[in-house]
């Protein structure tokens, strides 16, 4: 049992005993209250103050029960006290509030659902994009290494919906479930299904046959680590540079060129433009190689015909501080002004 719920049950058994000693001095002697309960706190202090008043028989056969049970009640606390601050469990309680308020206050975040090889690298992107997620892990020394890291994260078992429900899963945008058992893979997505019906689940697959399973389960994504990493290990001799430029544009390191998706909000009014009437290229120098309409086609390379509609996504290549532009422009202008600041532009030349 945890120290902390020890010392708890032993304080409430001390109030209890103190409680019991008053009224048993106050039926057995007749004591008025306040002497009735100076006397037990002395007897249960073990002091050795003279009585208040002489005892009776019986309420010395009381007075010796109160003692023996007095000790051993005090004596747990005693040890509970010296467990919890040599263990630092007081540290560890309100560390853990701290945290506990933290993922309280998420909302449109992610539950990370195992911590192993994939799950650290995860969390390593994450971070690095300021994406809020929480980690569900359930190997104690596992967590040890998720605190040196700094991720907030949770103990528990991500298949039991009390686990999921303290993650906020409820407010949560999505689940991303990588723990090394294609079962509990399965578990994991069934019981987050049950509790958010709109949740994206990204799952792990290892085993042949287990992907059909967790789309069954109600998994939005199945990704096999496997497949990937020997396709592209594959690509990697028959298209090398290919594989080199792929690399490049996905590198989250990278300084030079960047590969970003770019969301069209409902009211922007870039909505009914096409490519070129946007003056997207023009203004910032990013090339778009694609489209993920709002219905879910993809449309590769789009001709400068192409119409952009709201809540699109544009698949675009560039520059980081040309993409950065582009986002700013998409959110805080629209074709009017950015067709005027390029004729700017032009006048200035």
């Amino acid at each position: 049992m945890d120290p902390v719920r020890h010392l708890k049950i032993s304080v409430i058994i001390l109030l209890l005993l103190v409680s019991a000693g008053t009224v048993g001095f106050v039926t057995i002697e007749h004591w008025r209250f306040l002497d009735a309960l100076y006397m037990t706190v002395i007897t249960l202090g073990t002091v050795g103050f003279k009585e208040v008043h002489d005892l009776s028989d019986t309420g010395k056969v009381f007075t010796m029960t109160l003692i023996v049970v007095g000790v051993s009640v005090l004596g747990y606390i005693v040890g509970s006290l010296a467990q919890i601050m040599f263990e630092g469990q007081i540290q560890r309680v309100i560390g853990r509030k701290k945290v506990e308020k933290k993922i309280d206050a998420l909302h449109g975040h992610y539950i990370i659902c195992g911590f192993g090889r994939i799950g650290s690298l995860i969390c390593k992107e994450f971070f690095s994009h300021k994406l809020p997620f929480v980690v569900v892990e359930k190997n104690m020394d596992t967590i040890e290494k998720i605190d040196e890291d700094g991720y907030l994260h949770m103990k528990g078992d991500a298949t039991q919906d009390e686990t999921l429900l303290k993650a906020g899963i409820k407010r949560a945008k999505g689940l991303i479930s990588v723990v090394t058992s294609d079962s509990e893979n399965v578990y994991i997505t069934l019981t987050a299904r049950g509790l958010n019906a709109d949740l994206f689940i990204l799952a792990r697959s290892s085993e042949d046959g287990s992907d059909i399973k967790l789309k069954r389960a109600g998994a939005s994504k199945v990704i096999s680590p496997y497949i990937i990493g020997g396709t592209r290990m594959a690509q990697s001799i028959l298209r090398p540079n290919v594989i080199d430029f792929i690399e490049i544009a996905t590198g989250s390191g990278h300084l030079d060129l960047q590969m970003e998706e770019i969301n069209i909000p409902s009211h922007s009014l870039f909505s009914g433009e096409t490519l070129v009437s946007s003056g997207f290229r023009k203004e910032t120098g990013v090339i778009i190689i694609g489209i993920k309409k709002s219905h879910g086609k993809m449309v590769f390379n789009p001709d400068s015909q192409t119409r952009i509609d709201a809540s699109d996504t544009l698949i675009v290549l560039g520059n980081p501080e040309s993409v950065s532009k582009l986002k700013n422009l998409i959110l805080h202008h629209g074709p009017v002004a950015a067709k005027q600041q390029h004729k700017g532009h032009s006048h200035h030349e």
